[in-house]
C-alpha cells in the first residue's frame, strides 16, 4: 500500500470516529452514536438496552482517550489519531475491538429481534446511522454474515472491526 492509499484510510477511521465532523474525537461523538443508533431503533435511553448502550459508549470513549489522547485535552485529535491510534490500530486490531465490545455487544442488543444477533439489514441500518453511505451499508451488512446463518454474531461484528481498524503502514 502507498502513502496515499495509507492517509485515505486512515483518514476514513478518523471520519468514522468524528461523528460530528469537528475535527476531534471527543467523548460527544460517541454519545452522538449512541443517541443515533437508539433513535433508529425507538430504544429509550433510560431502558436497559438504552443504559447498556450509552455505557458501551463510555468505555469505548475511554478506551480510545487512553491510547491516544497524548495532550489529555479529553478529545483526539487527526495527529493524535494517526501517531497513537492509527499504530495501536495497525498492531493489535484484535485489542482495540476488546475496547469496542461493550459498546458493539449493546448495539447487536438494540439491532436483534431474536436474541441471536443482529440480522444483516438491521446492521445496515446500525451503519447508515454512524454514517455509512446506504448502499456501501448494505453491502457490508451481508458480507459480515460470514456464516451464512442469516445473522451477524458479536464474534462477526468484532472480527470485522478488527480488520476494519487493523491498517497497515506503508513501510511495513
Amino acid at each position: 500500500m502507498d502513502s496515499a492509499e495509507y492517509e485515505r484510510k486512515i483518514a476514513a477511521r478518523f471520519a468514522t470516529f468524528d461523528q460530528d465532523g469537528s475535527g476531534y474525537i471527543d467523548r460527544e461523538d460517541f454519545s452522538s452514536a449512541a443517541k443515533a443508533v437508539l433513535t433508529e431503533f425507538g430504544t429509550t435511553a433510560r431502558s436497559d438496552k438504552g443504559q447498556a448502550v450509552f455505557a458501551g459508549a463510555e468505555a469505548f470513549w475511554q478506551g480510545m482517550a487512553g491510547i491516544a489522547d497524548v495532550d489529555g485535552d479529553q478529545r483526539v485529535s487527526r495527529e493524535e489519531f494517526i501517531t497513537g491510534a492509527a499504530k495501536r490500530l495497525r498492531d493489535s486490531p484484535q485489542r482495540f475491538a476488546e475496547i469496542a465490545r461493550p459498546f458493539l455487544r449493546a448495539v447487536i442488543a438494540v439491532a436483534e429481534t431474536e436474541g441471536a444477533g443482529a440480522t444483516p439489514p438491521a446492521t445496515a441500518r446500525v451503519l447508515t446511522v454512524l454514517g455509512t453511505p446506504p448502499e456501501q451499508a448494505a453491502q457490508v451488512a451481508a458480507a459480515l454474515d460470514t456464516d451464512g446463518d442469516g445473522r451477524i454474531s458479536e464474534d462477526e461484528i468484532l472480527a470485522a472491526f478488527a480488520s476494519y481498524c487493523g491498517v497497515e503502514a506503508p513501510d511495513a
